[in-house]
């Protein structure tokens, strides 16, 4: 994120602020009118005309509601599509840090895909997305509202689809949502079923668990992107996954929810024998970027280094199930002896028996 900051200043201090304040405009709005609402339901008995009152006040409530966030979202989508411009003037850059930037995507994700689908204007317009939740904060959707793709996201909780389906985005683009839990049994069929068989422009896996198993099943597709989130915690140097559960859970699994997913090395390992090049990570360590091999030329001689970062974000939890904000090499205490899968031997071993786990760089980055 610092070198977001320091390539855009002002986008993305806008862009942050702007993204926080639609947040707490929604959350203000909904609390509101459920006030209002419940109001008027205690009067219902009593009077009414407190009863059409409420109703009516609270009709002009989600009018002004829906009218404000669309201009605040017109704004934002406006502001991206300026960071967007920015990004495609950049010809060679020293790694994917250099043009992110966050419109719809958790970290910079937004930027690294503009970047890249400028480098490739002939792949296929169409993604997949799992792991999405409503679809508010992911990586394809600004794809979607910049670019008009069309796409197939994946989310395990029914709400979640109901929500993204009662949004005007969904009516307003070529989107299909599907309420799944994906696991290596269903995956290629889901994908099938939703029509997005063949060449894809992007696949996006955030499973927060089985991603490295699943990523290795799908055989349906041909993306010329993948994006694949990694677990930094498991460390750059050794191909390490957690065992394969179909109803793997995150915190499940374990309490702190840093036992999930694969590591950098797992990724580049996979994705190295389904035929893509490594590009990077984003500057938080997240997510890991690949391209197709036939067309990874104009991307890697453009960037001056394919880097994984270490991850500093810090959401861990307590067992409670509180966060409590354990940094770097903490959290891979709190997992420390915990099962994975050492994919050059296919033994399960326990974390700490793996040493070292992380180069110089990343450690010096994630201590």
């Amino acid at each position: 994120m610092t070198h977001q900051a320091e390539r855009f200043p002002g986008q993305a201090k806008y862009l942050s602020s702007l993204s926080r304040t639609i947040s707490l405009a929604r959350s203000q709005l909904r609390t509101l009118a459920a006030r209002i609402a419940g109001g008027a339901g205690r009067a219902a008995g009593a009077n009414g005309q407190a009863v059409e009152l409420g109703r009516h006040i609270l009709g002009q409530q989600q009018m002004l509601s829906y009218h404000s966030l669309s201009r605040l979202d017109r704004s934002l989508l406006l502001q991206g599509r300026i960071a967007a411009m920015q990004v495609a003037a950049r010809d060679k850059i020293r790694h994917l840090g250099d043009v992110e930037f966050r419109v719809c995507s958790q970290w910079g994700e937004d930027g690294i895909v503009e970047w890249l689908c400028q480098k490739l204007p002939g792949i296929n317009r169409s993604f997949v997305e799992f792991g999405v939740e409503n679809f508010a904060e992911a990586n394809c959707r600004f794809l979607i509202e910049n670019r008009g793709w069309r796409g197939l996201v994946f989310d395990g909780n029914p709400e979640y689809m109901k929500s993204l389906r009662e949004d005007a985005l969904y009516w307003r683009h070529d989107l299909t949502a599907v309420n799944a839990f994906i696991t290596v049994e269903n995956i290629n069929e889901l994908i099938a079923q939703g029509g997005f068989a063949g060449e894809l422009g992007i696949l996006s896996v955030d499973l927060d668990g089985n991603d490295y198993w699943v990523l290795e099943a799908i055989d349906c597709v041909n993306p010329a992107i993948i994006i694949l989130e990694v677990n930094g915690v498991f460390g750059d140097l050794k191909p390490l996954t957690v065992p394969y559960r179909p109803d793997f859970h995150r915190l499940v699994a374990h309490y702190s929810g840093q036992y999930f997913g694969c590591s950098v090395a797992a990724a580049k390992l996979l994705c190295a024998r389904k035929g893509y090049s490594f590009l990077g990570t984003n500057t938080n360590g997240v997510n890991a970027f690949f391209v197709r091999n036939d067309l990874a030329d104009p991307i890697l001689e453009s960037l001056g280094e394919t880097r994984a970062w270490a991850p500093r974000h810090r959401d861990s939890r307590n067992r409670l199930g509180e966060l409590d904000f354990v940094r770097g090499l903490g959290r891979y205490q709190l997992v420390a002896d915990m099962p994975v899968v050492d994919l050059l031997t296919g033994r399960l071993v326990a974390l700490n028996e793996l040493q070292p786990l992380y180069s110089d760089s990343f450690m010096e980055e994630f201590r």
